[in-house]
């Protein structure tokens, strides 16, 4: 197990289940490279895990810290830029 430092934390716990997955994308459009959320979470985020591989594949590393059973703590650590690079070109105006 791994132990992250330096990480922008999420608590997905008190909030509703409809608000989730907008707040963790969010968060995660906001890290820069080789920064990492910790996601915290009451049940497994697998499906979550499964939208980040369709919408940002290869862009995110996914590490379980703590698999329940009432926490689970997750490490997402951003890769790389919106097209693969570290950086952004403005082109896109993402």
């Amino acid at each position: 197990m791994t132990q992250v430092t330096h990480a922008v934390e999420v608590d997905t716990r008190p909030m509703p289940a409809k608000d989730r997955r907008t707040l963790v994308f969010w968060t995660f459009e906001q890290l820069g490279v080789d920064m990492t959320m910790e996601l915290v979470s009451d049940h497994d985020p697998l499906t979550l895990r499964s939208q980040f591989e369709l919408e940002k594949p290869n862009l995110f590393s996914w590490e379980y810290l703590e698999s329940g059973p009432a926490v689970w703590r997750v490490a997402v650590t951003k890769l790389k830029g919106k097209h693969g690079v570290d950086h952004c070109c403005g082109a896109c105006g993402g």
